[in-house]
């Protein structure tokens, strides 16, 4: 198994945190989140801060497909790791639900070209090496919205665009 099978369907998580709390979310996150999403079947690409925005939290979370999210979701978020500190995350965060449920048009999330800077774009340049459109089947674990106003295309490159956002991978983001 590759990770490139988790590209398949991919949530793009963007929090937004009451002022000062994001290492807070993010310590709490890398300790207590990672590993039992993992178990459950889901795959973290990567754990952002982005530096235009000190109050926000971007993550990405990959799926072998709809039916696998819906497992590993309910496997999560009924299991123990998040029973014991969903209070603790939820009050850093001011809102949780803008998330865009994607798949992909063009792979490249787990073999980045080298840089050292990550850039997430609303369009697709030239230099992305990933890109992902919204998947447009229904959300199959409502207890999570995703938006619906779309539809979105995001991509990944090593160069800033115009409509790019520079993304800090946190410690644990395997994505840099």
């Amino acid at each position: 198994m590759t990770f490139t099978e988790y590209e398949t369907v991919l949530e793009l998580r963007r929090y937004t945190l009451h002022p000062g709390r994001r290492d807070d979310l993010i310590e709490l996150f890398e300790r207590e989140f990672v590993e039992p999403q993992e178990a459950a079947g889901a795959h973290l690409f990567g754990l952002f801060r982005v530096p235009s925005s000190p109050d926000e939290f971007w993550w990405l979370r990959g799926f072998r497909s709809m039916e696998a999210r819906k497992d590993a979701l309910e496997a999560f978020y009924f299991g123990p790791a998040w029973k014991a500190h969903r209070d603790e995350a939820n009050e850093t965060m001011i809102d949780s639900d803008n998330v865009l449920l994607l798949r992909p048009v063009q792979r490249g999330l787990t073999a980045p070209p080298p840089g050292s800077e990550l850039y997430l774009s609303l369009s697709a340049p030239p230099t992305a090496f990933a890109t992902f459109e919204t998947e447009p089947s229904p959300n199959t674990f409502p207890q999570l919205p995703v938006r619906e106003d779309g539809p979105f295309s995001v991509s990944f490159s090593r160069s800033a665009s115009p409509s790019g956002v520079l993304l800090e991978p946190t410690t644990r983001s395997l994505l840099r």
